[in-house]
């Protein structure tokens, strides 16, 4: 462990003033020679997974951390002027990781005030495996040495020590000679820690990596409080230096007190938080007379089968391709997860709210078919159940599902109540500054003209990053080249790029969890609707974690089927069944083929329509070619499909083992599942 190691650091998940990217941060910390790295946010746990698994890849200590707000009396009190104090805390082993995630979940819950806040009295329940420091200028021990009271200072710092314990709270030295507040503080903090024998820590409050960043963040305050630099009253932290120093830096800072750059590795030594990831930790679906999972999946299969499938259409193919589902699923361990899918859906489906046909891979398991999961018979079309579940890398199955929007929250209620209030919770999600924004924002806060911006912005492509599109628009290239204005505002850009600008619920993203979610994610008010509680953690680390995650997607196309369903049944007394009408129905071929395509799921888009005329669609294989390729890259491949379809180019194969797999679409390879069937025919992949 080397002779310094950095305490007090904030990520971009910071939102207002961290201009850190994960990469960067660690990238930093070994150029610089240290060991270990503690992120501390403000109030919040967002980066915790994502800096964990990225610091501990590339061999460098993650210290899991949070700089909380502390309520002057308690939580729940919310007078105009006590608002709140700041103090570190630094989880040393797993207990302290879980109080942690109690601490911050409550904070937001219970505390929130201007900030999430926590209090002494929750401090003290959840205290265990924690380490404290007392913070920045904004601490309580600082504030009260600000104010001239030592005695007062003393007596909150030896309360911290008591409900921390002995040698778990130190008391915070940092070195900022531009800020006369620190100055000040500085000897009565060195006085404060001979005078109780409270140890000393030093830290460097750190928001960027280096020292030329910081004109960087200053834009980065100036675009998220809504100001320019040439405001006078602007929040800045230009008055020092805020980025990460060099252990060589700070034994100069603080040589007259080294056991406080000692007990920076002292600290870290004792930082040893491990996080469970990649163990599966499925919900237990309620199951009848104490029968396994497994047992009651093959059950429900074996009793809806018939449903599906006519006893005469039940072949030795289709019961074998089923029990080589059902193997799989129970080798896997996810019997639980069809259950829980399979009866949410079917619930829904039994309130009259319209669910989609299925979509992604979820389409390829013959299982979720028989349990009306998707209305997609897998055989006829290829679909391979690999793609969705295989048993050489096993990872939780994703199975999207759409409901009709106006009544999705429904079936959130059902989970909610099924499986605990505590138990569900939506998915947090967090907007990035794109390149396009980051331009506007960064040219409003240097004070350059809209139209100049505007003008820089729209020269950016949409799937390009600010790098890619200089090297890769010539026009971009010359203005940056020659016009200083310009070549200011993309640097700046280029920083704040990347940066989280706000967080959100995402669009579907739902966890469901085997006990309450409070032992496993911090948890918080959703910020547009603060009735609603969601995850701290993005979706992929709630799927690090090994809980479930099910996206539940509301989508308005299934309201109007729903909505014309209804109208049908009131206007005409027939009940239709949208999944069993028929795909060959001529009049509605004849509307494709027309463009006529305005309100139609995936196909109303300009150029969809356009392709529609084009590919003059005669069965169902067509529609699903043309969704297929209509994205990025496969785009290309449009012009020469229709031209194939309508013989006016050759069908051609690279090998003759590609013609079964590509036959049905002209020669040109259009789904994962023909790329997997060509790794496995000409490559000998299993």
């Amino acid at each position: 462990m080397s002779k310094f190691v950095h305490l007090h650091t904030h990520s971009h998940y910071s939102l207002l003033d961290g201009l850190s990217k994960i990469d960067d941060l660690i990238a930093r910390v070994k150029e610089l020679g240290m060991d270990a790295v503690a992120i501390t946010d403000h109030g919040v746990l967002y980066g915790a997974v994502e800096f964990y698994k990225k610091a501990k890849k590339a061999g460098v200590k993650p210290i899991l951390g949070v700089e909380t707000y502390v309520a002057p009396r308690d939580r729940f009190s919310k007078e105009a002027y006590e608002r709140y104090y700041h103090l570190i805390l630094l989880a040393a082993n797993n207990t302290g990781w879980k109080n942690l995630i109690k601490l911050v979940t409550k904070a937001h819950l219970e505390g929130f005030y201007y900030k999430p806040r926590i209090d002494k009295e929750i401090l003290r329940e959840f205290h265990e495996g924690l380490i404290g420091t007392s913070a920045c200028l904004g601490g309580e021990v600082n504030q009260a040495l600000l104010a001239g009271k030592f005695e007062e200072a003393k007596k909150i710092a030896l309360e911290y020590e008591e409900i921390l314990g002995k040698g778990n709270f130190y008391l915070e030295i940092g070195d900022h000679p531009h800020i006369p507040e620190v100055v000040k503080v500085r000897p009565e903090i060195i006085k404060l820690s001979r005078e109780t024998g409270i140890p000393l820590v030093a830290t460097q409050d750190s928001h960027y990596l280096r020292p030329e960043d910081a004109e960087y963040h200053d834009i980065l305050l100036a675009v998220q409080t809504g100001s320019r630099l040439s405001d006078d009253d602007r929040l800045t932290l230009k008055a020092d230096d805020f980025s990460i120093n060099s252990p060589e830096a700070m034994a100069e800072k603080f040589k007259d007190v080294p056991e406080a750059i000692e007990n920076t590795v002292k600290i870290a030594e004792n930082c040893n938080a491990e996080l469970e990831l990649n163990k599966i930790l499925l919900p237990d679906f309620p199951k009848p007379d104490g029968k396994s999972a497994n047992q009651y999946l093959g059950e429900l299969v074996q009793e809806r089968i018939g449903s599906r499938f006519p006893p005469k259409e039940q072949t030795p193919e289709l019961k074998e391709r089923l029990a080589h589902e059902l193997s799989v699923i129970q080798k896997t361990g996810f019997a639980d997860y069809f259950l829980i899918v399979q009866d949410l859906t079917n619930w829904a489906k039994n309130h009259s709210i319209a669910v989609g046909p299925g979509r992604g891979s979820a389409a390829g398991s013959l299982v979720s078919y028989i349990l009306g999961i998707t209305d997609v018979n897998p055989l006829p079309y290829g679909l391979l159940f690999e793609r969705f579940l295989n048993p050489e890398r096993i990872q939780m199955p994703d199975i999207d599902i759409d409901f009709a929007d106006t009544r999705r929250d429904e079936v959130l209620a059902y989970a909610r109540e099924k499986y605990g209030e505590d138990r569900v919770a939506q998915i947090i999600t967090f907007g990035t500054m794109a390149a396009r924004a980051a331009v506007r924002d960064a040219g409003r806060a240097l004070g350059l003209s809209y139209a100049l911006c505007d003008q820089v912005a729209k020269l950016i492509p949409f799937n390009l990053k600010l790098e890619e599109a200089i090297a890769k628009v010539p026009e971009l290239k010359e203005l940056n080249d020659k016009n200083e204005d310009v070549k200011k505002v993309l640097t700046a850009a280029k920083h704040l790029e990347g940066v989280a600008r706000h967080a959100s619920v995402h669009a579907c993203g739902t966890v469901i969890s085997k006990n309450a979610l409070v032992n496993h994610v911090p948890l918080q008010l959703a910020p547009q609707d603060r009735a609603n509680v969601i995850t701290q953690f993005e979706m992929h680390s709630v799927e690090d974690l090994g809980l479930l995650k099910i996206d539940l997607l509301g989508l308005k196309n299934l309201t109007i089927i729903e909505e014309a369903v209804r109208l049908i049944k009131e206007l005409r007394g027939e009940d239709l069944e949208i999944s069993k009408l028929p795909l060959n129905d001529p009049k509605t071929f004849e509307l494709l083929r027309a463009g006529d395509c305005t309100g139609l799921f995936q196909f109303e888009s300009s150029g969809m329509r356009r392709y529609m005329k084009d590919i003059v669609p005669t069965e169902l294989e067509d529609l699903v070619a043309l969704v297929a390729l209509f994205r990025p890259g496969p785009m290309e491949l449009i012009p020469s499909y229709i031209k194939r379809k309508h013989g006016k180019e050759k069908i051609t194969y690279l090998h003759p083992k590609l013609e079964p797999i590509l036959k049905n679409t002209y020669g040109i390879g259009v789904y994962q599942e023909q790329m997997m069937r060509i790794a496995t025919d000409l490559a000998g992949y299993t």
